[in-house]
């Protein structure tokens, strides 16, 4: 379809979403939720029968590969999205120059990774890396054909259409990776998994957005996107590392073992972070850049968002650490108890988390991707100097640090990004302690009631692990909602997270 289309000139105009932006918000939200549900369902269940069919060598040595590969493959995504989304007009022709462009980068970067991979197989001393990146570095460039188009999609805040996509590309992938371990493919099964999805999304992407594009051209006005993406990409590179830092430390000093045991407790602990903030940043984004012309009402949304996500967030905290060991016990198996200490470690860690993510939300929407990225230097400075001490200490030493660096972070962060709209950090500390402080001892009583004696230790253990874990789940959840009352003097906070999922059905109304 060309672009004359009046249906593909919609792509471009933004006007229309601003009445009713909270409830287009909310339903976009809640679009995106369901699909991450989804799209969680599906990767436990992947993970759970993959676990089972591969070792922890198979895992370890994909996540070697993994450290520099999706590095790569999110150039165009991490960058141009927020570009295309944030600028208040743009049109075809820009969007065709991106287009190519992000096209040519992704091309290049796809060979780069390839000549690479020499390099790479030296450096873990793993020589089997040198064909699986020449394979994996296809994902690269599939992922760059599908960034304008999403990126439109979300735009006009179409996320059904962008989380439909999301939810049958990761449903065919795992499928693919779990027919191919049960024939016996060993690690080439993940490497086709983290081949096809990028694959399948394009393919989505090119059939749900009707937008095509142009042929490039210059004197576009494309210069200040490319400026906006490149400071969004740069603090993504910073990010990535402080991300992946770690991984590259334990393959590098300990081994496919030890980084295969870590690289399934941390993609299980941020499962949950992953499918809450990120697919998320989208909606936030959309959402806040039509406020940032009034710093009040701007304020105010971030606000309720964050108090929202400290309410679900911290007693999910407190729960994932209380039941860390049980949890993979029963989702991956006896192979890997190892996994299941450091899982307990990052669950400390996952409520601050979900509040510090959002500190992008702040740069992206405010226009601010420059102060974004001096920010991702510090973070990753801080990120280094953290697993530096904790090396000496393994895998555990490693796993401390890496949740450390949230505690360390947060402050500073939400107060650096919300400088420019006068966001003090003591309105979001007013929002968030309440929940912080009563998921803290909800875990903790329950876990003195759990572990710390050994008289009720040995009884609470005499139950299976299913058991276990369901009773922890509900005593620590039923305390966590006693101290909220308690706190609030009421039952609002409850009530109020209520009326914002009624909020996010749909209807016909916003529907279009």
């Amino acid at each position: 379809m060309r672009l004359e289309s009046s249906n593909c000139k919609d792509y471009f105009i933004s006007e229309h979403l601003k009445s009713n932006l909270k409830t287009r918000a909310l339903q976009g939200a809640s679009a995106i939720i369901i699909a991450q549900i989804c799209t969680f369902c599906i990767g436990i269940i992947g993970t759970i029968i993959l676990a089972r069919l591969l070792t922890p060598d198979d895992f370890g040595l994909i996540a070697m590969a993994l450290s520099f590969s999706l590095l790569l493959q999110n150039f165009g995504v991490n960058g141009f999205t927020e570009a295309i989304i944030q600028r208040p007009e743009i049109n075809h022709k820009q969007i065709s120059t991106l287009f190519w462009i992000n096209a040519s980068i992704s091309l290049g970067l796809t060979l780069f990774f390839i000549a690479s991979s020499p390099v790479i197989a030296l450096f873990y001393k793993e020589p089997r890396l040198k064909l699986i990146i020449s394979v994996i570095s296809l994902s690269i460039l599939f992922a760059g054909l599908s960034t304008q188009h999403l990126a439109l999609l979300k735009r006009n805040m179409q996320f059904h259409k962008t989380s439909a996509n999301t939810v049958g590309a990761s449903f065919i992938s795992i499928t693919v990776a779990i027919t191919l371990a049960f024939w016996g493919w060993g690690y080439w099964a993940l490497v086709a998994r983290w081949v096809m999805l990028p694959l399948l999304t394009t393919i989505g992407a090119w059939i749900l957005c009707r937008w095509r594009p142009g042929l490039p051209a210059r004197g576009t006005g494309v210069w200040p996107m490319l400026k906006f993406a490149i400071n969004t990409y740069g603090n993504f590179i910073m990010d990535y590392f402080r991300r992946y830092i770690d991984k590259i430390f334990l393959g590098r000093f300990y081994g496919t073992q030890s980084l295969g045991h870590y690289d399934r407790a941390y993609q299980l602990s941020n499962m949950l972070p992953n499918q809450l903030v990120h697919p998320m940043t989208s909606v936030a984004v959309a959402t806040l850049s039509r406020l940032s012309d009034n710093p009040a009402k701007y304020r105010h949304n971030y606000l309720e968002v964050i108090s929202l996500l400290a309410f679900v967030g911290m007693p999910i905290s407190a729960i994932l650490t209380l039941t860390g060991n049980d949890l993979i016990l029963f989702l991956l198996g006896p192979q890997w108890v190892i996994a299941g200490k450091i899982f307990a470690i990052f669950g400390v860690s996952i409520g601050v988390m979900l509040i510090y993510f959002t500190h992008g939300w702040l740069h992206l929407s405010l226009g601010t991707p420059d102060r974004w990225f001096r920010w991702g230097v510090i973070a990753l400075i801080v990120t280094v100097l953290c697993f530096i001490v904790g090396l000496p200490f393994g895998v555990i030493g490693i796993a401390t640090a890496y949740s450390t660096s949230f505690y360390i972070l947060v402050g500073p962060g939400l107060w650096y990004a919300g400088r420019p709209i006068q966001l003090k950090l003591s309105s979001i500390v007013s929002v968030v302690w309440k929940y912080y402080l009563s998921a803290l001892a909800a875990g903790l009583l329950c876990w003195f009631i759990f572990y710390a004696h050994s008289a009720t230790s040995y009884f609470f253990m005499g139950f299976n692990v299913l058991t276990r874990i369901s009773i922890s789940i509900i005593l620590c959840l039923s305390i966590y909602i006693i101290l909220i009352i308690i706190s609030y003097r009421s039952i609002d906070p409850i009530f109020y997270f209520i009326s914002i999922l009624r909020e996010m059905i749909p209807n016909n109304s916003t529907d279009k």
